[in-house]
């Protein structure tokens, strides 16, 4: 089973949309879950599942005794695509954690118990440096960045970079790390200069292309649906997961990755 943490401290970079098409691409031969891990809940409700009554998810990961994430997920309209739904609630963990002692490895320790029954794990991240960003990367094998062209956007990517260290340190094992150019609009002088400035300060993490600006990857729900993914930027993310295939497979060698 591989696990993707899809992250940035940056909002507005196109993460969710990043998590969705890697997801669709990568059930179309694999068993793929999906979870939900901002209490936004972008992802959940590209879904269709409603606010209310809150559903089970993502929460009773972190105060239920012994969570099922099996039993917690639940299917979507994609064949062999699963979904553990994010609730409000999760805002709430910083403050557990504080008399809680062991959350950190929480999402860790429940998707041990799913090993055996799914290929590809996506964590979709929230925009913030928080207990649930560090349970992701302390879970993940693989950390993809977006990152949207524009100058803002690069600070953010640092923090990314800075805060994988971190957890890398304290885990002790290799998170493999992949940034992915976003919302690239090669009309604007400030598009083109941000993707030359990636390419330069971060020789060998960044993808050489870039997904470009797409409508028709701006609503989720049509990604979360059945139909099939067109345009460009569909086929830019697919493009795009063959080179983190590749990524994987070179910076851990000795682990077997499946094709797209």
């Amino acid at each position: 089973m591989r696990v993707w943490a899809i992250a940035n401290q940056k909002g507005g970079v196109g993460k969710t949309t990043t998590t969705l098409c890697l997801a669709r691409n990568l059930a179309g031969d694999a068993r793929v879950l999906v979870v939900d891990l901002d209490p936004h809940a972008s992802m959940t409700r590209a879904f269709g599942v409603p606010r209310q009554p809150p559903p089970i998810g993502t929460h009773e990961v972190f105060v239920a005794q012994t969570p099922s994430l099996d039993g917690l997920s639940r299917t979507t309209a994609i064949e062999r695509l699963r979904l553990v739904a994010a609730q409000p609630a999760l805002a709430t963990l910083e403050r557990r954690s504080a008399t809680q002692p062991g959350l950190g490895m929480a999402l860790q320790r429940a998707l041990a118990g799913v090993s055996a029954l799914y290929d590809h794990v996506l964590l979709d991240c929230p925009p913030t440096l928080s207990l649930l960003m560090v349970n992701a990367l302390a879970a993940a094998d693989c950390l993809v960045v977006p990152t949207q062209t524009d100058p803002l956007a690069l600070h953010g990517l640092a923090d990314m970079l800075r805060t994988a260290d971190m957890v890398e340190r304290s885990r002790k094992r290799p998170l493999v790390r992949a940034i992915l150019p976003t919302l690239y609009d090669g009309r604007t002088g400030s598009g083109r200069q941000s993707l030359e400035h990636l390419y330069a300060g971060y020789e060998g993490l960044v993808w050489s292309n870039a997904i470009p600006v797409d409508t028709r990857l701006r609503d989720a729900r049509s990604i979360a649906g059945n139909a099939p993914l067109t345009g460009r930027g569909a086929e830019a993310y697919r493009d795009a997961l063959a080179w983190l295939h590749t990524r994987i497979a070179a910076a851990v060698p000795d682990v077997v990755v499946e094709a797209a």
